[in-house]
């Protein structure tokens, strides 16, 4: 038997007991309207500027810096600002946990279980395209989702990998300045949006995922720094999931503390009562309730490692870098020839060819590296990568077709009109007949042209004989 909500019974039970007086008006909003939102990406725009070229009815998300509330009617989702990256969609309450995490331009931070890069992409937009963020997912199929999005978004510093999370403590122990591990959960606070999370869900369920989450959890701690934060969430309201995995964390780390971290006042506190032997700190954490906010239910926990980062020197940190990669300090004299002539090949197409500016080439550090037939911008800090599973080392910059380059797609998306001297704006129009994979006329221009609409890049096109020739990418477009 289930509620006439359509939420599992015994999942109604324990929430009577949870929530007392408070629960009619938690399962009554199960009957309303669920929330909508979007982030402008700050690579390619200010909020003044992003709110002034959208077509959609816009309302500020209080708790999310660049989240706003829109109609589901208007579908911005299938906009053509949508395909070129000017926003990203996502649930509002989950907009929260990159505030709490607070990343910073020029850390090294991960994102252990990332797809489908709604955190990722919203981290990425702190960093400023400084520092390294590594994003992980460990099946490989949504591992490819959150590399589609990360290039959409025009991210320039973002490692994608597909590994488990004990693989991943293994080669980056103590590496990262912030982790966010938004843990696989039993998704009750997704139950107004997701008829499968419904289905699915049973007690043994939140059990299980108990259960996996304190293991992430102890591969997590391995990889952060002394002084670094750790930020913990789930999209779940099992008090198993939620203070009861950080509480037997605490307990088993006496390095670690839970912070009290300033927050949106629609957040309520963690619940010590609603577990045995609660963690010291636990009401400092966060729960996210969809009948007290305009967004469905999350838990969110920041832990900080005791003690001060430790600085190696430049000679320390190659020896840590490069521990049992023999194989990578022993290249030989030619191949070190031939990646320093393809870098420099490289670096020549980019500012001749394609007319990069100087500064942007400046402001994007990192070593050009040849990766599966692509050229890609390796961001500095990243390790040795031999025998990982990447699929985006860092920012494709050129496709190497033997004789000649040719521009990648995450490349154009990296830009701005003040990037390079070689720009066409389009019309919406021509803009949707792009994305589509026709070609639009062009006047005198020749060569490799970066294509915009809007003030934003959509992609490169070749020009001669006045017509563009098409180059989005054939997996992108979108049939009419």
């Amino acid at each position: 038997m289930k509620e006439m909500t359509g939420l599992p019974q015994a999942f109604c039970e324990r929430m009577k007991k949870l929530l007392k007086e408070e629960y009619t008006a938690f399962v009554s909003c199960y009957e309303q309207e669920r929330y909508y939102g979007l982030r402008y990406n700050p690579f390619k725009d200010s909020a003044k500027t992003f709110i002034e070229k959208m077509p959609f009815d816009l309302s500020k998300i209080s708790w999310a810096k660049e989240g706003y509330y829109y109609q589901a009617l208007q579908q911005p989702g299938k906009h053509v600002l949508h395909e070129i990256g000017s926003y990203y969609i996502q649930e509002p309450s989950a907009m929260a946990v990159v505030e709490i995490l607070d990343p910073q331009p020029g850390e090294r931070i991960l994102d252990l279980c990332a797809a489908p890069g709604g955190k990722t992409t919203q981290i990425a937009g702190r960093m400023n395209a400084s520092g390294i963020l590594v994003s992980n997912e460990i099946i490989h199929e949504r591992a490819k989702i959150l590399s589609q999005n990360v290039e959409r978004m025009g991210i320039s510093n973002c490692v994608v990998c597909s590994e488990s999370p004990e693989r991943m403590a293994v080669l980056f122990p103590a590496f990262f300045d912030r982790i966010l591990v938004d843990a696989p959960c039993s998704g009750e606070g997704m139950f107004r949006k997701d008829e499968t999370a419904r289905q699915e869900w049973s007690l043994s369920q939140v059990q299980m995922c108990a259960d996996r989450q304190r293991g992430i959890l102890e591969e997590a701690a391995r990889m952060l720094k002394p002084g670094g934060v750790l930020v913990y969430s789930t999209c779940t309201f099992a008090p198993e999931e939620n203070e009861g995995t950080i509480s037997a964390f605490i307990h088993a780390h006496d390095d670690f503390i839970i912070e009290e971290t300033p927050c949106d006042s629609a957040f309520l506190h963690g619940q010590p009562e609603w577990i045995p032997d609660p963690a010291v700190g636990i009401e400092y954490t966060m729960r996210l309730w969809p009948h007290k906010l305009k967004g469905e239910g999350h838990y969110i926990a920041r832990l900080r490692r005791k003690g001060q980062p430790v600085e190696l020197t430049g000679q320390e940190e190659e020896k840590a870098r490069f521990k049992g990669k023999k194989k990578g300090r022993e290249k030989n004299r030619r191949e070190r020839d031939d990646d320093r002539k393809l870098r420099e090949a490289a670096e020549v197409f980019l500012t001749e060819e394609l007319g990069i500016a100087p500064a942007w080439m400046e402001s994007h550090r990192g070593t050009i590296m040849r990766f599966a037939q692509q050229l890609y911008l390796v961001p500095e800090e990243m390790i040795p990568m031999a025998g990982m599973k990447i699929l985006r080392p860092g920012l494709c910059l050129l496709a190497d077709k033997k004789n000649r380059f040719e521009p990648a797609h995450a490349l154009a998306l990296s830009l701005g009109e003040e990037d390079t001297e070689r720009v066409r704006e389009l019309t919406k129009e021509e803009a949707e007949c792009y994305i589509h994979g026709e070609s639009v006329s062009c006047k005198e221009e020749k060569g490799w042209i970066l294509l915009t609409y809007s003030g934003y890049p959509v992609g490169f096109g070749k020009a001669s004989g006045g017509q563009m020739k098409n180059h989005y990418p054939k997996g992108l477009r979108i049939n009419r």
